[in-house]
Parts: structure tokens; C-alpha cells; sequence
């Protein structure tokens, strides 16, 4: 998309229908089905009982037993949501099961066709990503009732108690919180373009609040999530076959490729808002092979591709940064500020997250009812593959020196 179309008057609301992103929910998907068609009653089926199934050892039986489906018939972009973050779950409980060294190297074709026919018309990869278990994975208790923790329910869930809710219904409730700092990104870049400054400083003003909104709903993760239940159960169904020493060489999808595939797994890399702001404000992470930026540009393939056009959509556009400095005015830049402190706030705290929920519980022993064993090797490396804390840290002090003296 040219910038000369994102910047014009032609309104906030066409362009963020035109990316399909939602006045409420923002990149998450807007009201997910909870059931699909008779024929594929069976996916939905052992997706939400996959606790059960697990520790009963039933899990692989039960997936191998499931027909050969097509997905001619499952037409519309929900209905297709919903196929897909159902597959996903049971993949990811067929190839990691309990945990440990039970892993299964090749998903039947059974699973892996529909599966790999749904991510092709959807732009998805064959993975459990952000999008699905995180973005589609939720419903309101009370249709009528407010967006709250306490009136939200996730549709699957893995072993580990409420750790699932937990962790994905907070993880939501910050992408919501966060959305109407994308609401505003059309604004910024049509004030950048009519050299409105108090309309720019309006716009960016929204974007702070935002970032504030969503740290205060990041911190109910310590009030959701046990960090011994997700590191040592959560955390396996989570994690994919890239840059995992336990499927080293990938995974092969039966009756669908020759040879392995590799895919990372879920990961907050994977959620557009927190790129699109590091896009609007010009924060521009390292370079080079294994770089953070590079990372976070293999994440955009995780994404649905309506949004990884928008995040496109903004790098064609003018830049705020030189727009902000070029001005020398002082409100502007101090608002500009805020929004990177905001961004900045939100990437400490998520240190802080992962050094609660991944650093130190890799050092001690699992207590009772958390026995997947996680190789020492593995002990530093998100679910999406990275060395977690050398990336975050990477990224957060490159955030920072993008503040306007």
C-alpha cells in the first residue's frame, strides 16, 4: 500500500477494516466460534479434553484414530480459526504428550493434511502460534458482559490446571488493552503528512495511555500463572521444532512433505501491536544474522496476513521520529517520549516476566505435579527458539536510546 493511501483522509476506520483490525479487540480476533460442523465435531472434541487425555495416555490413540477430513466445507474465515487452533493444540499434544523424551517426530496425515490445507488458506504456518492459542482462543462466559478476566474463558487448554487460562487470557487482555494505540496509528501518520502538530500530539498522547493500560494488565500474569506449572508443564506444548534441540532436524508432516519442516513456537514476537509501535516511532532493533531484528522478522510470518500488510503498510509511510525532531518543538517531543518510555515500561516488565517464569524455575527442582523435565540446554530459549534474555535485553536498550534528548 502506497503511503499516500494510508495517509489520506480517507479515515482510521476504513484502514483498520481494510487490515481487519477490530475497534474492540484490535488484532484478536473479533467474537471466535466455539463449534465446528458435525464432520469435524471430533477435532473440537479432543482439543478441549486434551488434559484429560494426556495424562490418561489416551492422547495419541485418539488422534490416530481421526478421519481423514478435507476442509472444502469449512468456509469462512472464523469457522477456519477455529479448525485451525484446534489442530494446532492437538499437534502439539501429539508431538510433546507428556513431556520429557516421549516425543513423536512425525504427525500422521491424518492431522497433518487438513492441518496444512487450513494454514495455506489462512496465511498461518502448521504451527501453534500467537494467532491461534492467544488472538482466537477465547470466548465471554456472559455474551452480554464486559471484556474482564472474570467474564473470560479460553476455548482449549493444555495439562497444568489454570495455567493455560491464565496465560493466555492475560496475554489477550494486553493486546485489547494496547489496541487503541493501532487505532490511532492512522491519525498519527495523516498528522505527520498535514504537518498538524497538535493533531499529532493528541494521537501519540492516546498511544502512551495505551501502553500504560496494557503494563497494568500485564502484571495480573503473576496472579493468573504459577511459574513452576508453566515452565515445567505449560511451556512444552508451547514450544515448536525450531532451534529445539528435541526435534533438532523438524517435523515431518505426513502426506504433506518429503522431508521435516521446521516452525517456531508461539511467541510474543508473534503479536503485531508491539511491532507496528516500534515501526511507527522509528525504533529500528539490531541487524545481522541472528539479530533481533532478523527474529522479528521471521515472527511477521507468524502473523495473519492481513496485519503483516499493515505493519508493511507503515514502513512505506512517513517517518514520526524525523517528523517529531524536525519540528523542535518541545510538547511533541515530550509526548513522543512518553509513547517510547510506554514501550520501554511494558519491555522491563516482560524481563522481569520471563526471569520469574523461565530463569528461575530452570534452576530449581519441579515440585510435585510438574514433571516434564526440560533439557539444561533449553533452559534460556523462549518458545519461539530465541535466547530469550539476550533478545529482550536487546530490545529493550534499543528502545531506550530511541528517546529524544
Amino acid at each position: 500500500m502506497a503511503h499516500s493511501k494510508l495517509s489520506s483522509s480517507e479515515g482510521s476506520r476504513k484502514i483498520l477494516e481494510k487490515y481487519h483490525i477490530d475497534e474492540d479487540v484490535g488484532f484478536a480476533l473479533p467474537h471466535p466460534l466455539e463449534e465446528l460442523p458435525d464432520a469435524y465435531s471430533a477435532w473440537t472434541r479432543i482439543a478441549r479434553n486434551l488434559p484429560m487425555l494426556i495424562q490418561n495416555g489416551q492422547l495419541r490413540e485418539e488422534a490416530e484414530k481421526l478421519p481423514l477430513l478435507r476442509t472444502d466445507e469449512l468456509r469462512g474465515h472464523r469457522l477456519q480459526r477455529l479448525a485451525h487452533l484446534a489442530l494446532g493444540c492437538i499437534t502439539m499434544a501429539y508431538v510433546w504428550n507428556r513431556g520429557g523424551d516421549d516425543t513423536r517426530k512425525v504427525l500422521p496425515s491424518n492431522i497433518a493434511v487438513p492441518y496444512c490445507e487450513l494454514s495455506e488458506k489462512l496465511g498461518l504456518p502448521p504451527v501453534l502460534s500467537y494467532a491461534d492459542c492467544v488472538l482466537a482462543n477465547w470466548k465471554k462466559k456472559d455474551p452480554n458482559g464486559p471484556m474482564t478476566y472474570e467474564n473470560m474463558d479460553i476455548l482449549f487448554s493444555f495439562p497444568g490446571g489454570d495455567c493455560s487460562k491464565g496465560f493466555f487470557l492475560v496475554s489477550l487482555l494486553v493486546e485489547i488493552a494496547a489496541s487503541p494505540a493501532i487505532q490511532a496509528i492512522p491519525a498519527v501518520s495523516n498528522a505527520v503528512t498535514h504537518e498538524d502538530l497538535k493533531a499529532l500530539e493528541k494521537a501519540l498522547s492516546h498511544i502512551a495511555t495505551s501502553l500504560g493500560n496494557a503494563k497494568e494488565f500485564f502484571k495480573r500474569m503473576r496472579d493468573y500463572v504459577d511459574p513452576d506449572q508453566f515452565f515445567h508443564v505449560l511451556r512444552i506444548y508451547l514450544s515448536g521444532w525450531k532451534g529445539n534441540p528435541k526435534l533438532s532436524e523438524g517435523l515431518l508432516y505426513e502426506g504433506v512433505w518429503d522431508t521435516p519442516r521446521k516452525f517456531s513456537g508461539g511467541s510474543a514476537g508473534q503479536s503485531s501491536i508491539f511491532q507496528c509501535l516500534d515501526v511507527l516511532l522509528g525504533i529500528k532493533h539490531k541487524t545481522g544474522e541472528g539479530s533481533p531484528a532478523e527474529f522479528l522478522q521471521e515472527m511477521r510470518e507468524y502473523m495473519p496476513p492481513d496485519h503483516r500488510e499493515f505493519l508493511c503498510s507503515l514502513e512505506s509511510g512517513p517517518s514520526v521520529r524525523e517528523f517529531v525532531i524536525s519540528t523542535g518543538d518541545k510538547d511533541l517531543k515530550n509526548v513522543y517520549n512518553e509513547c517510547v518510555n510506554g514501550l520501554v515500561s511494558v519491555r522491563k516488565f516482560h524481563l522481569g516476566i520471563v526471569d520469574t517464569y523461565i530463569m528461575r524455575p530452570s534452576k530449581q527442582q519441579p515440585k510435585e505435579g510438574c514433571k516434564s523435565e526440560e533439557p539444561s540446554n533449553t533452559e534460556n530459549r523462549g518458545t519461539g527458539g530465541t535466547d530469550v534474555m539476550n533478545f529482550l535485553k536487546s530490545v529493550k536498550d534499543t528502545t531506550e536510546k530511541a528517546l529524544l534528548s
